[in-house]
């Protein structure tokens, strides 16, 4: 009896295309974060046709190719940045109002004071929650 095993080809998994194009132009131009629902939008002004299921999937193979790093928030999906965004240490703001994220630059927070006696850190992760400047203005007006 002959044994079938599921093959992948590849060379199929990392072809260029033109939704994975347009997909990778936007997450590498934002800077920050985004949702999948949110790269969707912004491929749709270019490519009219690409479902969420696609960019799902591209979203997928980038983050296997290590291209895309996925950056958690508690409750929330999976958001996704370049891995040369993501290779410098930052901390993440959480606008509460219109659910965007943003990377802050660098960190000052200083950890290590207040630590139990043979206590030591290995990293730290820090989001911080509030209003960003298009909400504020809204807000204002």
């Amino acid at each position: 009896m002959k044994e079938y095993k599921n093959q992948i080809d590849m060379s199929t998994l990392y072809r260029e295309t033109k939704q994975k194009r347009a997909i990778w132009t936007v997450l590498d131009a934002a800077h920050r974060p985004l949702r999948p629902s949110q790269v969707q939008e912004a491929v749709l002004q270019e490519l009219p046709a690409v479902s969420l299921a696609t960019v799902y999937r591209v979203i997928k193979g980038l983050v296997e190719e290590g291209r895309l790093v996925p950056v958690s928030f508690p409750g929330a999906p999976d958001r996704y940045e370049t891995k040369a965004c993501a290779a410098h240490h930052h901390h993440h703001f959480l606008c509460t109002s219109c659910d965007r994220a943003f990377d802050l630059p660098g960190c000052g927070l200083k950890v290590s004071t207040g630590l139990p006696a043979g206590f030591a850190i290995s990293r730290h992760e820090v989001v911080l929650y509030g209003s960003c400047d298009k909400c504020m203005e809204a807000r204002v007006v």
